[in-house]
């Protein structure tokens, strides 16, 4: 039975002696109450374990006050009794308790002010919890064989959602061969990361690795959570950040493309919860109407971004006549916007923040001994950067194709800074650029002065920091060479 706070009962199901099927009870996150409201007290015909996986899972993923098991005795009397409810979060990490008793009339309970101060405490910790600065989630990632190691795959998905505005409250990381097929992190550790998201009352999972449309449907299922992976993270901070007409087209975008194969029917089913009949009827068409205008929204950006590319290619070819230009690249939140500033004297919008350039920019270069160069500022690259986006920002991209050098800009001062030197040249070789570079090994000032030294001389850098507002003579000298040397 499913029995109400005030004793009446809501629902009587009968199944057999595997298994119990839930009605759909609906959905509760978001609403005034922490609990459903219901508990669910049940026979059992077994003794050696009474209460099992599935009440425990009930128990958390429709958030029901209290599981009660009752054993049936000799003459079909009850018998042994266990009840189980949901604990706020503890030192211990218990997620429930289990009480046994000999029998049902010796649960010595007031239940109506158990479970008053039960929510009371729940919404106490999730008021401390919560006392954040962006909006709380958890964070999952999955260290998988030949994968990224979370050493520095973790600080810079804890870096994405601080742009994006969002604390990140817990993070949970799994060593997996490779991705669960289905739920990208193993079942059991997904029903942990559902109960977490319970406690520490969170309502969006934030996952490290792209999730395919069936394992994003199964995860938001099982947690009852809204489920983001790496990708749709760093869309959503290009859809803030992007604030010129072509930069908000591209993002849509890629948007679009990400997005349609996930478009699916989202269904409220949890743990045993019936099917069929009640799940069928007009969803579907309105599925195949949502898919059908996104796809037509996706053919009319694309011909706008053409038409964009058009204009860009015309305005470069008038440039090109006359100037030279030096493209800025390299990962992002390197500093190359504090560099462009630096070097032409502009207020270019500077943040310490990732993708805070979406729009290349371009400003006036003064060399001593050449005229009519021009530097401009591009998109920050990222480790993986993901295909749609590099699809979408084409058009911007290609403003990189007729740059005569490339400065490439390294924030030396970060762990692992090798590995994204690497995924920048990776980036750029992918994308048949195959200009002539200069490596800039930025934010020195976070260094010691022998650690710059010998890292400069190992990779042939040139040494700098951006936000001393002071151009370095060595960079000026190294760019001025490289573009005589290319003239002649």
């Amino acid at each position: 039975m499913l029995v109400s706070r005030n004793g009446k009962v809501n629902s009587v199901i009968v199944g057999d002696a595997e298994r119990l099927f839930l009605p759909d009870i609906g959905r509760v996150r978001g609403g005034s109450k922490r609990f459903r409201g219901l508990r669910l007290i049940r026979t059992v015909l077994r003794t050696d374990k009474i209460l099992d996986d599935d009440d425990f899972a009930d128990l958390s993923k429709l958030r029901l006050d209290m599981v009660v098991g009752i054993t049936v005795g000799l003459g079909g009397y009850p018998g042994t009794t266990d009840f189980a409810h949901l604990l706020p979060q503890n030192p211990t990490g218990k997620l429930w308790e289990v009480t046994t008793v000999p029998h049902p009339n010796q649960i010595e309970l007031r239940f109506d002010l158990f479970i008053a101060e039960l929510e009371s405490e729940f919404s106490r910790k999730a008021e401390v919890v919560q006392e954040v600065d962006g909006h709380p989630a958890m964070l999952v990632y999955v260290a998988t064989d030949g994968g990224r190691d979370p050493d520095a795959g973790i600080p810079e998905l804890e870096e994405l959602c601080r742009t994006a505005g969002v604390t990140v409250v817990e993070t949970v990381i799994q060593k997996l061969s490779r991705m669960h097929p289905k739920f990208g992190v193993g079942p059991g550790k997904l029903e942990e990361l559902a109960l977490t998201a319970v406690q520490r009352d969170i309502d969006l999972i934030i996952f490290g690795q792209d999730l395919t449309p069936s394992q994003l449907r199964q995860i938001t299922e099982q947690t009852d959570c809204k489920v983001i992976d790496r990708t749709q993270l760093i869309l959503d901070i290009f859809a803030q950040h992007a604030s010129s007409k072509d930069g908000r087209l591209q993002v849509e975008l890629a948007q679009l493309k990400y997005n349609l194969p996930r478009l699916s029917g989202r269904g409220t089913s949890m743990s045993r919860l019936m099917g069929g009949i009640g799940g069928r009827g007009p969803g579907e068409t309105k599925l195949e109407i949502d898919r059908r205008r996104a796809r037509d929204r996706i053919n009319g950006l694309e011909k706008d971004l053409e038409k964009l590319s058009s204009q860009r290619l015309l305005q470069r070819k008038r440039r090109i006549k006359n100037t030279t230009t030096v493209s800025i690249v390299g990962y992002t939140n390197a500093g190359k916007s504090t560099l462009l500033n630096q070097m032409t004297k502009s207020d270019v919008l500077s943040e310490d923040q990732l993708f805070a350039t979406l729009t290349p920019t371009s400003r006036q270069l003064y060399l001593p001994s050449l005229r009519g160069v021009v530097l401009t500022d591009t998109v920050g690259f990222i480790h993986d950067l993901p295909k749609d986006l590099v699809v979408a920002f084409k058009a911007t991209l290609e403003e990189l194709e007729t740059s005569d050098l490339f400065l490439h800009v390294v924030d030396v001062s970060t762990d692992r800074f090798e590995e994204r030197i690497d995924a920048v040249n990776r980036i750029l070789h992918e994308l048949n650029l195959n200009q002539k570079q200069i490596l800039v090994f930025n934010k020195i000032d976070r260094l010691e002065q022998e650690d710059i030294k010998s890292r400069a001389k190992l990779w042939g850098a040139v040494p700098v920091c951006a936000v001393e507002g002071k151009t370095s003579p060595i960079l000026i000298q190294k760019i001025e060479k490289n573009l005589l040397s290319s003239s002649t």
